[in-house]
């Protein structure tokens, strides 16, 4: 896809998101297209949030250890503050960021700007997570990626906690999460 212009040469942005569990592919996606764009001579920019560290503290990286340069940001508002001169923007893990990151892609598609979204649809208990839902209900486009259940082998869109650890949030990988499809993550 490419930064559309109309025929007065208004430019018009659109909002992209990647969604489905863990060990998806929703990194390396996000990763393949922001590179497509760079091809394309498009000025991108990449955000993360701060507290995603498992891999690297500022780059985003995928499970195939594909990684490109990023900026990891406390609050979603920052991206505007520092997204001006974008042509593309990505973000990463959009699931642990604020309410408020609807209202950025948002805004930054009103600049004219291609925001491509990366994150989790669901939790580790199959319930929406965090700001995807509505991220999910403004995108112009979705797609949806789906792992390979580790029990069944069938699709798997479960990103199912083997530890015991409480709470939403728990960072991890495979040390902690596998892919499940919704029979064998209710076993």
């Amino acid at each position: 896809m490419f930064i559309e212009q109309n025929l007065t040469g208004e430019r018009r942005g659109w909002i992209e998101v990647v969604c489905g569990s863990m060990f998806s592919g929703k990194t390396e996606e996000l990763i393949r297209r922001l590179k497509r764009a760079k091809i394309a001579h498009l000025k991108v920019e990449i955000y993360k949030p701060a507290v995603d560290t498992r891999y690297h503290n500022k780059n985003v990286v995928s499970h195939d250890s594909n990684a490109v340069d990023a900026t990891a940001v406390d609050k979603a508002i920052t991206i505007m503050e520092l997204a001006k001169e974008a042509d593309v923007v990505g973000i990463d893990e959009a699931q642990f960021f604020d309410e408020g990151i609807v209202e950025v892609c948002e805004a930054l598609v009103m600049q004219g700007k291609r925001v491509i979204v990366a994150g989790l649809d669901m939790d580790y208990l199959g319930k929406p997570f965090g700001p995807m839902p509505q991220l999910l209900a403004v995108a112009d486009f979705i797609t949806k990626l789906h792992a390979i259940c580790v029990k069944c082998g069938h699709l798997a869109n479960i990103s199912y906690r083997t530890s015991d650890e409480a709470g939403t949030v728990v960072l991890g990988e495979t040390n902690n999460y596998e892919p499940r499809c919704r029979i064998c993550a209710s076993k």
